[in-house]
């Protein structure tokens, strides 16, 4: 079996963490001060995320970045 890919893994798993706190992605996108197209990008997978905007999102998600990554 083919095993997903890093990017789609932390895009899936940013994207139920969102949706579970009822944003969409353009308000998540405002809480984090970064673009929504980019956010966008992150949950497709064709972004690859920089340690500084993982802890941007680990912080707007009110989680620590350990949860954020948890079972990727």
């Amino acid at each position: 079996m083919k095993k997903t890919r890093i990017p789609d893994r932390f895009g899936q798993r940013l994207r139920e963490l969102r949706k579970a706190q009822g944003l969409s992605q353009e308000a998540f996108a405002a809480e984090c001060g970064l673009d929504r197209t980019y956010i966008s990008g992150i949950e497709r997978g064709t972004r690859n995320v920089s340690l500084r905007n993982i802890e941007v999102i680990a912080k707007a998600l009110g989680i620590s970045i350990s949860e954020l990554m948890k079972d990727l």
